[in-house]
């Protein structure tokens, strides 16, 4: 899986497709071909890293907005961030 952290500055690839419908999502890389789906919590990430690019910032907006231990939020956020780096869906700054 990709390396990163809270610190990694990301941005959403200029090869993706976003839509959502109902709260979920599906992102899919042109270039590839690779679809993601992603619930409603991944969405929301999703759509935070499109707005801040800074993990850091989306974390801290996570903490307000969802009843979760910080540590979970974190661990799902860099997962996932990882995940969708992997796949060329978000790439580094």
């Amino acid at each position: 899986m990709a390396d990163v952290s809270l610190q990694t500055p990301l941005k959403i690839s200029e090869d993706v497709v976003f839509r959502e419908l109902d709260g979920e999502a599906v992102i899919l890389n042109l270039v590839t071909g690779i679809y993601f789906g992603l619930d409603a919590v991944g969405t929301r990430m999703w759509q935070l890293i499109e707005q801040h690019g800074d993990l850091a910032k989306v974390l801290a907006v996570l903490r307000d907005e969802y009843d979760a231990p910080p540590s979970t939020l974190e661990a799902d956020l860099v997962r996932l961030a990882g995940e969708l780096a992997d796949r060329g869906l978000v790439v580094r700054t």
